[in-house]
This record gives C-alpha cells, structure tokens and sequence, in this order.
C-alpha cells in the first residue's frame, strides 16, 4: 500500500436506537467519536416486519398537504 493515500481507520463508538452500545473500527470522524444511529436492523421494517410512519422535521405532513387533493374527484 502507498503511505500517505489511506484514510485514518479508527475505532468509533455505535449508538443503537434502543441504547445498545459496541465498538467497531471506521473511516468516519475521528478516533473515539460516537454514531447515534436513527434507523438500525432493530427498528427497521424491512428487517422488524413493522410498518411504521417516521416523520422527520414534518417531511410526512407536508407531502399529505401538497399531494391532499389528487386524486379526489370534483363534479
């Protein structure tokens, strides 16, 4: 391998949504920083089977009021 090309691989600290916490090595931030996860395998749909509407900063309702009208018929 060149020296002086790699990014620094360190060890960083993973925040599950439930509290969970482990130690995994990373290319991301710097050595010792913490990653607090908003989605993990636990809370997941794809991987809970369980279907639920996240809505982050409103993005949720402001699609509804923006698309509210189609499809809705007028005579």
């Amino acid at each position: 391998m060149k020296p002086g090309i790699h990014p620094d691989y360190h060890e960083v600290n993973i925040i599950m949504t439930d509290g969970t916490e482990y130690k995994t090595h990373s290319c991301m931030g710097k050595a010792g920083d913490t990653l607090r996860l908003d989605i993990d395998p636990k809370s997941h749909p794809a991987w809970t089977g369980v279907q639920r509407m996240m809505d982050t900063g409103g993005q949720v309702a402001k699609f509804n009021k923006r698309f509210a009208g189609i499809g809705t018929r007028s005579k």
